[in-house]
């Protein structure tokens, strides 16, 4: 059987510091809901990935949890330290810490449960993947923790099964998942192209956009793009204690995974119950601006987090009384 890749990525450049609200963050106007969802303070995202830098200042008070499924370091499954690098970028969006000194996240008060399911090189086995992916829906945390969202920035040609009943399991246990569309893409919407598990119809498939609001050209396209987020020269955290600037469709996955952190926190406490995974992804779509792609580019469009918030203000203005 074939193995199961990083979505290929460039990396643009390495920094030693940085002290920023990165701009994909404010893009999705995380900033803007952060009060009214407390960061996503007591989410869990999984991130099955190459692993984390679980030394870096901005993600070790984030880390909750972890396990290694690769043949790295001897096959310890209590290793799961990042040997590539992408793990720790991915992680660094969804929920780095918003300290003094370095970057935040989009939910910088979620925790990371970090899975390690692909190699140094960025390879994995399926069943890595696989096994990953139940490892996610059955864990619990020391408080009774779950993980209420996977996120995926891999992906292979090859459709299996097992890797589909594992995403579906995953989903019909109220966990949405979240995947890169893929960097195959050839500039055209009209032709389609996928990776799985992003092309599976039940996951949030993710297509990458430019701080131009223009589709990425290596952004895969297909009738099952949910959603785009930034996804061009995306700054967030990486190994050896530093940040860089990464490409792909890859960066914009975290995004919308940190994203859901936020949504989940608003929407529950607004409908005081916990709310099952169809609900998540309506309450996330609520929350996007189309940016006049074709469907098969943007699906629903750009995640815009604050756009309920700006709408209810718009009709306040509209219902005031002009005596």
């Amino acid at each position: 059987m074939a193995k199961i890749h990083l979505i290929p990525y460039q990396v643009d450049e390495v920094e030693d510091t940085a002290a920023e609200i990165p701009q994909g963050v404010q893009m999705i106007q995380a900033p803007d809901v952060w009060e009214q969802s407390d960061e996503g303070s007591g989410n869990v995202i999984a991130v099955i990935d190459t692993g984390c830098d679980t030394n870096h200042p901005d993600l070790e008070g984030q880390i909750i949890d972890g396990k290694n499924f690769t043949n790295d370091y001897n096959s310890d499954e209590n290793n799961y330290e990042d040997n590539n690098g992408h793990g720790t970028h991915v992680a660094g969006t969804a929920a780095a810490a918003a300290g003094e000194e370095g970057i935040a996240g989009v939910a910088p008060n979620a925790k990371l449960l970090i899975v390690k399911v692909l190699d140094g090189n960025g390879s994995g086995e399926y069943q890595w993947i696989i096994d990953g992916i139940n490892y996610a829906t059955d864990w619990e945390g020391p408080n009774g923790e779950k993980v209420r969202a996977i996120s995926m920035s891999l992906g292979g040609p090859e459709d299996i099964p097992e890797l589909y009943e594992a995403v579906k399991r995953a989903i019909d246990s109220g966990i949405p998942v979240v995947c890169a569309a893929g960097n195959q893409g050839d500039d055209r919407p009209e032709t389609d192209e996928y990776a799985f598990p992003g092309a599976y119809n039940e996951v949030l498939q993710v297509g990458a956009i430019n701080f131009d609001r223009e589709i990425a050209p290596f952004s895969n396209t297909n009738n099952e793009i949910d959603v785009v987020a930034p996804g061009v020269e995306i700054l967030s955290t990486y190994t050896d204690q530093k940040y860089a600037r990464l490409s792909g469709t890859s960066m914009a996955t975290p995004h919308v995974s940190g994203a859901l952190a936020l949504v989940i926190s608003i929407a529950e406490e607004q409908f005081d119950r916990k709310l099952t995974e169809a609900e998540l992804y309506a309450q996330l779509v609520k929350r996007t601006v189309p940016l006049g792609y074709p469907k098969s580019a943007e699906g629903n469009g750009l995640i815009a987090l604050d756009i309920l918030n700006q709408f209810e203000q718009l009709f306040q203005t509209f219902n005031t009384v002009f005596k």
